[in-house]
């Protein structure tokens, strides 16, 4: 039987899109309370993530049925636990992945939450997962980090990017990081990143091969996409890889093949939600992240919390590179 913790509402306010576009489809609206099936559990929503993905779902280069909610990740209490559902209960404090985060309430799968330990606020824990997970799974699973390695990360001073830079580090690689501003430079060097070259200062791929001697880097992690992609082929060395995970200047164009030969390098274009699917996987790595959190080993800040009616200024700035580090919306007024 469904458990349940108090008499919920048959409505709550959520930001919805009925159409695709820029910052004006972002409506806030009252939508239908959601019911859960057995194996989900209701959430309460405190924050809510913000990532690149939701402007591709918004502008509908990555389509989803209409009218939808966005947002792939909050954080927040459960209120109601699906019959099938064991290792949780009423009250507890949980951050999860899934769809229509950008809500009061959202019916999460059993298969992509846990729960937050004491010592990490709300804000943090829906800041965490998306970006944290997809560090994580690119350095484990797309290109295993090793010790002595050199990488080269773009956007370093970004959400994913920070993450990244600090991982790789950990991992006992050289890291290299690009950033567009003197600001944002002292980001990644603080993250950890060895040296940062600022691309609208310096031509990124003469000084990578300055800076290895002229060997390149093992791996580049690319979450730019459209207008880095040649220059990360140009920084890699021989076996090199080349791990296109975002497109933030835009879609890659299609390449030729052949461009791959000289240097036999490995090209991936991997999803967070594709690597990591089973619920296995997903606690596995949730729980590694916010353990090397606890333990101070994995500094994520939350640089700026909007409200949610702010969303439209939030998709805004992240689409402008305003920001850095992780930004979020509470998910109530």
């Amino acid at each position: 039987m469904t458990r349940f913790f108090s008499n919920l509402r048959k409505m709550a306010k959520a930001i919805q899109v009925s159409e695709t576009g820029d910052i004006s489809v972002l409506k806030y609206t009252t939508v239908p309370m959601p019911t859960i099936k057995p194996t989900q559990l209701l959430v309460k929503n405190h924050y809510a993530g913000i990532n690149f993905i939701d402007t591709y779902h918004r502008t509908g280069l990555y389509k989803l049925p209409l009218p939808f909610i966005p947002g792939r990740e909050a954080s927040g209490v459960v209120e109601q636990v699906g019959e099938q559902v064991t290792g949780f209960k009423v009250g507890d404090r949980v951050a999860y992945t899934g769809s229509g985060t950008y809500a009061e309430y959202t019916a999460a799968e059993r298969s992509n939450i846990i729960k937050i330990p004491d010592n990490v606020s709300f804000e943090l824990g829906a800041a965490v997962l998306l970006q944290g997970l997809t560090a994580v799974a690119l350095t484990r699973m797309m290109h295993p980090v090793q010790p002595g390695q050199t990488v080269l990360i773009h956007a370093a001073a970004g959400g994913t990017g920070q993450v990244l830079v600090q991982l790789c580090r950990l991992y006992g690689a050289t890291v290299i990081g690009t950033v567009s501003t003197k600001a944002k430079k002292e980001l990644a060097l603080k993250a950890g990143a060895h040296h940062v070259i600022i691309y609208k200062e310096t031509e990124i791929a003469p000084k990578v091969l300055e800076l290895t001697n002229g060997q390149g880097v093992d791996a580049v992690f690319d979450g730019v996409g459209k207008t880095t992609f040649d220059t990360s082929l140009a920084c890699l060395k021989t076996l090199g890889s080349l791990v296109s995970f975002g497109n933030a200047s835009g879609k890659v164009d299609p390449i030729d093949i052949m461009k791959l030969v000289p240097k036999c390098v490995r090209l991936s274009r991997p999803s967070l939600f594709n690597l990591i699917k089973t619920q296995e996987d997903f606690t596995k790595y949730a729980a590694e992240l916010f353990d090397l959190i606890s333990k101070g080993k994995l500094d994520i800040s939350v640089s700026k919390v909007y409200d949610i009616e702010e969303i439209g200024q939030a998709h805004t700035d992240l689409e402008t590179q305003k920001t850095t580090g992780k930004i979020v919306i509470k998910c109530f007024k």
